[in-house]
């Protein structure tokens, strides 16, 4: 007994550490990632709305059949009802459950518009799944692109996590609203952020679009989610934040490693209103 109490009480330290850090996901971790935008907040809250909503359902059936087990079986109850038909009971367990629906629709389709909503984004980073690695472009900043590939395990320097990292981070500045064009070359991938509480197919012939909005600076991690062939789970997704004068530097050292010249191009800071 002492040992099973000592177990779940590490279990839970273990999992506050892990919600602690942002960015991947931990052993032992029993939650949703940590938010890292204000979708992922949206998100978080949506979770816990259908939480209490289960939580109540199944309670409440548990204590309907532990009922009918002690109150209706043989023993208890030898002489059965012949009762066929309850107009209330019926209209009740019909009513019950559509207004149950309608209020996880309300915060449903508030989520579902937000996920989708890019009308207001300041620049643009375009996603291409390949099999097996991730190309990115930056149409806002000259033309910027390069290709992600996972880093084998004996390229990893300390601290940088097996299976999640790239030899070419994704940079982008914080608090910033990015348009993501997604696509593909060749077959169906997914770009998954679950910091950022986004997935979306990547297909050829079709682009689709995504917010992302990071609020802090760090590193965020994700995977392709969408099965895409032999190597689909070594196509990872590194996304690394930083101030927006960190971005606008890191902006002109890639112009100059790719030979872009093209001052009517915007390099400069994008405005912190």
């Amino acid at each position: 007994m002492k040992r099973f109490f000592l177990t779940m009480v590490g279990l839970f330290v273990m999992t506050g550490q892990a919600m602690a850090e942002m960015g991947k996901a931990e052993q032992w971790q029993l939650n949703l990632q940590e938010a890292a935008s204000p979708l992922m907040h949206s998100v978080h809250d949506f979770h816990d709305i259908l939480l209490v909503v289960i939580t109540l359902i199944t309670l409440f059936v548990l204590a309907l059949l532990i009922w009918v087990m002690v109150r209706f079986n043989e023993k208890a109850n030898p002489v059965p009802s012949k009762t066929s038909h309850n107009t209330l009971i019926e209209i009740v367990w019909t009513v019950v459950p559509v207004l149950i629906l309608v209020i996880i629709a309300i915060p449903s389709f508030q989520l579902l518009y937000q996920s989708d909503d890019v009308a207001e984004s300041e620049m643009t980073l375009k996603v291409t799944g390949y099999q097996w690695y991730w190309g990115y472009e930056y149409p806002d900043h000259g033309g910027i692109s390069f290709e992600a590939y996972m880093k084998a395990d004996d390229e990893l320097q300390p601290g940088e996590p097996r299976l999640l990292t790239t030899d070419s981070p994704v940079v982008i500045p914080v608090k910033t609203n990015i348009q993501v064009l997604v696509t593909s070359a060749d077959v169906g991938h997914s770009w998954a952020l679950p910091a950022n509480g986004h997935k979306t197919d990547a297909w050829p012939g079709r682009i689709n679009h995504l917010p992302l909005y990071i609020e802090e600076p760090g590193m965020y991690y994700g995977q392709c989610s969408e099965l895409c062939g032999r190597n689909h789970g070594f196509m990872p997704i590194m996304v690394k934040a930083v101030t927006k004068d960190e971005f606008d530097a890191w902006v002109q050292t890639q112009q100059a490693s790719m030979g872009i010249t093209d001052k009517s191009v915007d390099v400069a800071r994008i405005t912190t209103d």
